[in-house]
Formats: structure tokens, C-alpha cells, sequence
């Protein structure tokens, strides 16, 4: 029997695709010869410390413990980031005894995560241990017939995470909302104005772009159309029809019709900020 307590979930890191996990980990058996604190493997980390390990005899079975901490390889979904749900798993085998020799089977009963301690800022559910069987279709250079296959017992740990977004949110796309903003002030100049027309949006531009370079840095590369990518496209694009309006009520001002250019500021500044503030509730709320 084989079951776990996760102390800690830590230095997630996005960028990097990994993250710090630190649990203890106990075995109840039979057979004197096995030493898991030498044997266990988990086959998705990137490093592993084992410490603190002991074995005891309760009641005629071996009762072996031991602390772990080990840096996790993640593929993390972003699509939907800051507001993304995470689905983490451990997974351990034994690295000498195939499942002839050693299977697992999971204590559910005592396996727990620390509800205080164990991860900040984010939600855990579905905390679950479970085995199954790894099949390998090697022989891992076995000349020995028979051992084309493979098959070990593996126990594996596994949580989802939720990220609790809504302070994050606003640390991160401020900067883009306030260079949004600072484009609309050009909305309020006169149409013939051409440095704060022209300018503002720019400088505007500008300061989005900053903005998403910074967070395009903190996440991993992804094929994925993020809802970072979503909501910088649409301030991109918003900024764009700024300047097209201003464009256009200029060339009309400067036509003489001057009354047609402060009716297309007025229209056009009312579609741009209506149209990019449902837009942007869109995205957000079915993320």
C-alpha cells in the first residue's frame, strides 16, 4: 500500500513549465528486501530529494516513510490565463520491480493535501491517489526472449488547481487598459489637432505593446490564441479605428466640413469605446 500527503505546492513557474512540490510519501509491505527510498522513481520530474527516510515494523508489515521534494515538468494551458484551471499529476514507479513483482494498490483513506499550507492564491479540488499499469514497449536491451514488453505498477497523485484571478487580472492588463485610455483622450481634442489626434494613440500603441511583451515573458511559448492575446488584439484594434477615425474627421475638416468631421468624432468615439468594452466583458466572462 502506497499513499501520500502533499505539504506544499510552490514555485510555479509558467516560463520555465514546472513547478516545486513537497509531500511525504509511505509504503506499508512485506517483503524486507524492498528499500523504496533507493527504488521509487517519479517519471515526471525534473529533479528528486528524498530525506527524513525511516522504516519501522507495525503489526508484522514493513512501514517505511520518507519526505520528497521534486521539481515537476508541466505543460500548462494558458488559453484562458489568469483565469486558468490547472490539472497537476505525480506519478511514480518503482525503477527495478516490474508489475511480476510489485503492484501498488493506493491508500485513499490517509492520502490528504495540507488545505492551509499547501498552495496560496490558488484553489485545489479533485485532490485523488489512484494506480494503473505503464506499459513499455521495449525490452530496455533485455536479449532475453519473451521481454519485448514491459509493464510496471504506477502510483500516481493528482489535483485540480483553479487560480484565484481576479487581483492578478488587474495587476496585469492595467497597463493596457490605461494605454487604451490614454488613445480615447485624443477623442476630446479638435479634429484638426494633429500631434495629440495622432500622437496620443501612438504613445498609446506603444504602451500596449510594453504591456504584452511583459506577459508574453511570464507564460510559456504556445501555438494557442490566449485570452492575453485576445485582449491585447482587440486594444490593438481599437487603437487602430481611433486613429482611422481621427484620420478621416481630419481630411473632412480640412475639406471644410467641419460640422460632418465633430459628428464622426462623436459617433465613432461612442462605437470604439462601447464596442471594445463588450467585447472585452465577453472574452473575460467566458474565459
Amino acid at each position: 500500500m502506497v499513499g501520500a500527503y502533499i505539504i506544499s505546492i510552490h514555485d510555479i513557474n509558467f516560463h520555465q513549465q514546472e513547478y516545486t512540490a513537497r509531500f511525504w510519501l509511505w509504503f506499508v509491505y512485506d517483503n524486507p528486501n524492498f528499500d523504496f527510498s533507493q527504488q521509487i522513481d517519479i517519471t515526471n520530474a525534473k529533479d528528486i530529494e528524498i530525506s527524513s527516510a525511516t522504516i519501522d515494523t507495525v503489526k508484522g508489515k514493513y512501514w517505511a516513510q520518507m519526505r520528497v521534494k521534486c521539481t515537476m515538468k508541466e505543460n500548462w494551458r494558458v488559453h484562458d490565463f489568469p483565469f486558468d484551471t490547472q490539472h497537476l499529476k505525480i506519478i511514480m514507479e518503482d525503477e527495478a520491480l516490474d508489475i511480476d513483482n510489485l503492484v501498488f494498490v493506493a491508500d485513499t483513506a490517509s492520502s490528504r493535501f495540507d488545505n492551509v499550507e499547501a498552495l496560496s492564491s490558488w484553489k485545489v479540488d479533485n485532490f485523488n491517489v489512484s494506480t494503473s499499469i505503464a506499459r513499455y514497449n521495449t525490452s530496455f536491451g533485455n536479449p532475453e526472449p519473451g521481454f519485448d514488453k514491459q509493464e510496471f505498477s504506477k502510483f500516481t497523485i493528482s489535483m485540480d488547481i483553479e487560480r484565484e484571478a481576479r487581483g492578478l487580472f488587474l495587476k496585469i492588463f492595467l497597463g493596457m487598459y490605461f494605454a487604451f485610455l490614454i488613445a480615447l483622450v485624443s477623442f476630446l481634442t479638435d479634429t484638426n489637432e494633429l500631434d495629440p489626434r495622432f500622437g496620443l494613440p501612438i504613445g498609446g500603441l506603444f504602451a500596449a505593446v510594453g504591456n504584452k511583451y511583459i506577459i508574453d515573458s511570464l507564460l510559456p511559448e504556445s501555438s494557442q490564441f490566449s485570452l492575453v492575446d485576445i485582449l491585447h488584439n482587440l486594444t490593438f484594434l481599437g487603437i487602430f479605428c481611433i486613429l482611422s477615425v481621427s484620420a478621416i474627421a481630419l481630411k473632412l475638416h480640412n475639406g471644410g466640413n467641419i460640422v460632418a468631421a465633430h459628428r464622426l468624432n462623436k459617433v465613432g468615439a461612442a462605437i470604439v469605446i462601447v464596442g471594445y468594452i463588450i467585447s472585452n466583458i465577453y472574452y473575460v466572462i467566458n474565459a
